[in-house]
C-alpha cells in the first residue's frame, strides 16, 4: 500500500469517528428529548444539543476549507480550490521570509557544526574507504563523459594555439633565470653528474675505444692503449670532482653559461629568433599533435585502472589522505571554524541570490493544479488531523452547553 492509500485510509476512520460522535451527540438528544425538564436528564440533554451544535459547526467549518458543504455555494466556502493561487502565493512568502531568510539558514547551519561532524566521519577507516569511492566513481563518470577527441581539441586549442604561437624568448629566460638565481638546478646537476660518473666505471672500455678509433694511423698501438686508458682515467677523475664539490668550477661555469642564456634570451634579439623557430618547429612537428593525443590515451588509461582498482597506491593514498583529513579536521577547531564560516557563508549566498526562484516553485505548482485537485491532495496530507477539530467541537460544545445549564438552574 502506497502512501497516499495510508492517508486516504486514516482520514476515512477520522471522519467516521467524527461523524460517529456527532450522531451520538444526536442519539442522545433525542432519546432525553421528552424528560428534559425532569431532574438530571435535563443536564444531559442540554449537553446533548450543544454537543450537536458544536460538532455541526465546526463540520461546516472544516468542510468549507475543501469544498461547498452540502453543495450550497454558501459565500466564503470552498476557499481553497477558489483561492489555491492566492494560498500558493502567500504560502510562498511565508517560506521565503521565515524559512529562506539569511539569518535563519546562518543559524541552522552553524549549530549544525558541519565540519566537525564531517570530521569524525572521515576519521573511521570504513567512511573514508566509502568517501574514496565515492570520488572513484565521480573520476570515472567524468572520463566517460569526456570524449577523447574532445579532450584532444582542448589540448591543442590551449597548448598549440595559445602557448606555442606566443614568444618563448622572454618568458623562457625569465623562467631560467629565475631557476638559476633560486639554485633549483644544482638537483638536477647532481643526478646528471652522478649517472656519468656511475657510466664511465662501467664503460672504461668504450671511452678507450672511441680514442683508438680518433688515433693517428701513424701513432703506435701501445701509445693509443697508454693514452685512451689515460683519457678515461682523468674523464673518471674529473666527474668524481664535480660531484663531491658542489663548488667546482665546472658548476660555476655551467652556472654562467646558464645565467648568460637566461639573459640573452631575454634582451637578445638573435636569440629570441632563435628561440621562436625553435618553437615553429616544434609546433609545425607532426608527432608532436600525434604525442599529445597519445599522452592522453595513456593517462586515461591510468586513471581508469587506478579509480577502478580498490586496492590500487592511488585508491589507497586517497583513503589515507582523507582519514588523515578527517582525523585533523575533527581535532582542529580554528579549522573547523574556518570551514564552518564558509558553508555559513555558501549557504546565505544561495538563499539571497537564488530564495526568489526556489520558492516560485510552491506557486507554480500550485497554479497547475486545478481547484479540486488542490482540494484533494491537501485534505489528504491535513485532513486527518482537521477532523480533531470536528471531534473537539463536540466534546467542547457538550462541555460548555453543561456549565451553561447548570448555571441556568443555580440563578434560575
Amino acid at each position: 500500500m502506497d502512501v497516499d492509500e495510508v492517508r486516504r485510509t486514516q482520514l476515512r476512520r477520522m471522519k467516521l469517528l467524527a461523524t460517529a460522535l456527532l450522531a451520538l451527540a444526536a442519539l442522545i438528544y433525542v432519546l432525553t428529548l421528552s424528560r428534559r425538564d425532569s431532574g438530571w436528564m435535563g443536564f444531559v440533554n442540554t449537553a446533548a444539543e450543544a454537543a450537536m451544535v458544536g460538532a455541526v459547526a465546526d463540520w461546516f467549518a472544516v468542510t468549507a476549507l475543501f469544498r461547498h458543504p452540502l453543495g450550497l455555494k454558501i459565500p466564503h466556502t470552498a476557499i481553497i480550490p477558489t483561492r489555491k493561487d492566492a494560498l500558493g502565493h502567500n504560502l510562498e512568502d511565508f517560506v521565503a521570509t521565515h524559512f529562506l531568510a539569511e539569518d535563519v539558514v546562518r543559524e541552522r547551519v552553524a549549530r549544525s557544526r558541519i565540519a566537525y561532524r564531517c570530521g569524525v566521519w572521515l576519521s573511521g577507516r570504513a567512511q573514508a574507504e566509502r568517501a574514496t569511492a565515492e570520488l572513484a566513481s565521480l573520476a570515472r563518470g567524468a572520463l566517460t563523459v569526456l570524449r577523447d577527441e574532445t579532450v584532444v581539441a582542448v589540448l591543442d586549442d590551449v597548448f598549440f594555439r595559445r602557448v606555442l604561437d606566443r614568444p618563448w624568448g622572454p618568458p623562457s629566460g625569465r623562467l631560467l633565470g629565475r631557476i638559476v638565481s633560486d639554485g633549483a638546478h644544482h638537483r638536477l646537476v647532481d643526478v646528471g653528474v652522478d649517472q656519468l660518473h656511475t657510466w664511465l666505471s662501467e664503460h672504461e672500455e668504450v671511452i678507450v675505444r672511441l680514442v683508438l678509433e680518433r688515433a693517428p694511423a701513424w701513432t703506435p698501438s701501445w701509445l693509443d692503449q697508454r693514452v685512451g686508458h689515460r683519457a678515461y682515467a682523468e674523464a673518471l677523475r674529473f666527474a668524481a670532482d664535480v660531484r663531491a664539490d658542489p663548488y667546482h668550477r665546472a658548476r660555476k661555469a655551467l652556472d654562467n653559461l646558464l645565467t648568460e642564456f637566461a639573459h640573452d634570451l631575454q634582451h637578445d634579439p638573435a636569440m629570441q629568433i632563435k628561440a621562436d623557430a625553435f618553437r615553429d618547429r616544434l609546433r609545425d612537428h607532426p608527432d608532436v599533435r600525434g604525442a599529445v593525443a597519445q599522452l592522453w590515451t595513456t593517462v586515461r588509461a591510468s586513471i581508469e585502472e587506478a579509480v577502478d582498482d580498490p586496492a590500487s597506491d592511488l585508491r589507497q593514498r586517497t583513503v589515507d589522505a582523507v582519514q588523515a583529513f578527517g582525523t585533523r579536521l575533527a581535532a582542529d577547531e580554528a579549522l573547523q571554524r574556518r570551514l564552518d564560516t564558509y558553508a555559513e557563508d555558501g549557504a546565505a549566498h544561495v538563499v539571497t541570490s537564488y530564495r526568489d526562484e526556489v520558492v516560485t516553485v510552491i506557486s507554480e505548482t500550485v497554479q497547475r493544479w486545478d481547484g479540486e485537485e488542490a482540494s484533494r491532495r491537501i485534505e489528504l496530507h491535513v485532513g486527518r488531523d482537521l477532523q480533531f477539530i470536528r471531534i473537539n467541537g463536540t466534546v467542547v460544545g457538550g462541555l460548555v452547553g453543561l456549565l451553561i445549564h447548570t448555571a441556568t438552574v443555580l440563578l434560575g
